[in-house]
């Protein structure tokens, strides 16, 4: 969200970055909408000085016992009276245009990001770990988990429909063990702080981290004004909406496992098998509220922090920096990291990392107050997988399958198997 002053006083930096992000020139249209806005608060101002000014001169007119003049600024004040509330209608219209025109538009990415028009031109930072070596053709997860009895995505689609799964038995397990290591390493060793948060979201939380108005469509409405959280991030960002913090707390690390809801509007006929694009999937997220000093250097460590995670389960991927026509909506910069899947062929994302500067505080009224100065600052917001659950789950299967049709379990899970070592029939 942005401050129409500030794009006044940079509409040549506000301009490339839309540029960057391949979109038209935006910026005389907002500066009409908000002349139209000064006009009608002008307006107001104005009636209500003469209205003031009016009823002292009546006063003044009953003092001096002149009727007539008096009778007159009367029928004036009457006049403003009755034309204040379209005044006032006039205005509150000319707020409403600007302020959603302004929540329509995506963030500006950093000078650094990479240009590009979409996923072709993101740009490759590191590869870690390679592939596993396999005597066999490797075989996708559902096919692998079908064949185990143990993935069920029929029973699923006559409860549910399309976009959902069972997981029975190990595998179940194996999920729930995914998301309890998750959660042990960032919060014992990473410095997160574990959150239990709501699933259900009234419209000022989801418009606070930029999921309305514009993403709508791609959410699951609960009721009136209540929604099903897309993302863990939803709720951990607002917990410090509308707060004035010191900035001796920052920067504060929040991590959640929770269930994500996403109606995948725009993925019509892709991964339309398997769990990689589910309406409803597991999921670790981290948050970080940091201050403007601290905010690129806490996304370097998020990112960081999310890789360990395959690092442990001994997976291979990459790191790629998203560019600018592939970055998010709310994002300044964005890495990806994507987990190598044999039974694909292929690199899949399974965490996104990103850094939003103080566009979602703005949205939500997030400020801090620095140790040194008076005046609070809004603060800067990071949010990343830590990782996607379903997804991690995904690569444990493909990469650690086994020609007999059975999977190793990773050591790091082991602990939380039961000390299992290989799911099999």
């Amino acid at each position: 969200m942005y401050d129409i002053r500030w794009i006044r006083e940079n509409e040549a930096l506000f301009e490339e970055g839309r540029a960057r992000r391949n979109l038209p020139p935006l910026a005389q249209k907002l500066f009409e909408l908000d002349d139209v806005r000064r006009a009608a608060i002008a307006k107001l101002q104005v009636a209500q000085e003469r209205r003031n000014a009016a009823s002292k001169e009546i006063g003044q007119a009953m003092k001096d016992k002149n009727v007539a003049r008096a009778d007159e600024l009367k029928a004036e004040v009457a006049r403003i009276k009755e034309d204040f509330p379209k005044w006032e209608e006039e205005e509150r219209a000319a707020v409403k245009a600007l302020e959603e025109a302004l929540a329509k538009e995506p963030n500006l990415p950093l000078p650094d990001v990479p240009y590009g028009k979409g996923e072709e031109d993101n740009v490759e930072a590191r590869v870690v770990g390679s592939r596993p070596t396999m005597d066999f053709k490797p075989r996708e997860h559902f096919e692998i988990g079908e064949a185990l009895g143990l993935m069920d995505f029929e029973t699923a689609g006559k409860m549910s429909g399309a976009r959902f799964v069972i997981l029975k038995g190990a595998l179940a397990r194996m999920e729930r063990a995914l998301m309890q290591f998750m959660l042990d390493l960032h919060t014992d060793q990473h410095g997160y702080t574990e959150i239990d948060p709501p699933l259900l979201v009234r419209d000022e939380a989801m418009f606070g981290t930029a999921q309305l108005p514009k993403f709508r469509e791609d959410q699951f409405a609960a009721g009136e004004d209540f929604w099903l959280i897309p993302t863990a991030e939803v709720p951990l960002t607002n917990t410090v909406r509308e707060s004035i913090l010191e900035e001796k707390q920052l920067p504060i690390r929040l991590t959640a496992g929770t269930a994500c809801f996403r109606a995948e509007a725009g993925a019509a006929g892709r991964d339309t098998r398997g769990m990689i694009r589910q309406h409803q999937f597991q999921k670790v997220e981290l948050v970080s509220i940091a201050t403007p000093e601290q905010s690129l250097e806490e996304h370097e460590r998020m990112t960081a922090c999310a890789e360990e995670v395959l690092k442990r389960l001994g997976l291979h991927y990459r790191v790629v920096t998203l560019c600018t026509g592939d970055m998010g909506f709310a994002s300044q910069k964005t890495y990806d990291i994507e987990v190598w899947l044999p039974g694909q062929g292929r690199f899949r994302e399974i965490s996104s990392c990103s850094v939003c500067g103080d566009f979602q505080a703005r949205r939500m009224n997030a400020r801090y107050r620095p140790a040194e100065g008076k005046a609070t600052r809004f603060v800067h917001t990071l949010n990343g997988s830590g990782v996607a659950v379903g997804r991690a789950l995904v690569a444990v299967l493909e990469n650690y399958q086994n020609a007999d049709g059975s999977v190793t379990v990773p050591e790091a899970l082991r602990p939380y198997m039961g000390g299992r070592t290989l799911i099999s029939q």
